[in-house]
């Protein structure tokens, strides 16, 4: 098992916040700001191994994987400057925030270098901002005490404009690092008016990230000059076109 590589003190702090003032957005602002994401659940080792072998030629941010890649994924991308991140309380955030920290411990330990969560939806659908801290910042822990850095999956299309504001300081307050659109597994994904909504809810010091149908170059410029600092994305090469 390969441990995280990168401590938290180690992460640039700019690189969360968004590049929207560029006059022009390039191929490889892009492919600094991809997650190059393969979460479905018949993924197969070879096709693990292609994604890591892609994100290493166009430069990606990190490889986005289900926990049980993520040893192998580090092992690929073992030398380079590319991450590797992994999901817990995948897709519907519906465990408890202490089985969401175990599985962060367990893939940090395999490799992972930042985790994407997805936060208590009920809780963020009920306005409940203490569970919803107490959720962000239980992974949150687990997480930096790793080394690792955190995004908190909000699931904007299952919340009102005033429940996404809620959750992403409920999650700020909980220590997270980024604030993640969607998990791509729910009734929507990214959309330019969440992003500018959560980038103004959260300020330039926490990242966003959008995620989930964002699969042009277009589209991808689009999310980066609303605010967002990541793109998670199954069609990372397609941005770059």
């Amino acid at each position: 098992m390969r441990k995280a590589q990168h401590m938290t003190s180690a992460y640039d702090p700019t690189e969360r916040q968004p590049i929207s003032s560029l006059s022009d957005i390039t191929a490889a602002d892009i492919a600094s700001r991809v997650d190059h994401t393969l979460l479905k659940p018949e993924a197969s080792a070879e096709a693990i191994d292609q994604l890591c072998a892609e994100a290493r030629e166009h430069g990606f941010a990190s490889v986005c994987v289900n926990g049980v890649w993520v040893a192998r994924a580090a092992e690929a991308l073992a030398g380079s400057n590319v991450l590797v991140c992994t999901v817990v309380g995948f897709p519907l955030g519906a465990s408890t925030p202490e089985a969401k920290a175990w599985e962060a411990r367990e893939a940090i330990r395999n490799g992972a270098q930042e985790i994407d969560t997805v936060l208590d939806i009920a809780a963020a659908r009920a306005g409940d901002r203490p569970t919803m801290e107490h959720d962000v910042r239980t992974v949150a822990e687990a997480v930096h005490e790793g080394g690792a850095q955190l995004k908190t999956i909000i699931e904007t299309c299952l919340l009102e404009d005033s429940q996404k504001t809620v959750a992403c300081e409920a999650a700020v307050a909980g220590g997270t690092d980024y604030v993640k659109t969607s998990t791509g597994f729910s009734t929507g994904g990214a959309t330019v008016h969440d992003v500018e909504l959560m980038r103004a809810a959260v300020g330039r010091g926490i990242g966003v990230k959008a995620s989930g149908g964002i699969r042009t170059h277009e589209a991808a410029v689009e999310m980066l000059r609303a605010g967002a600092s990541r793109i998670g994305a199954s069609a990372g090469a397609a941005l770059l076109d």
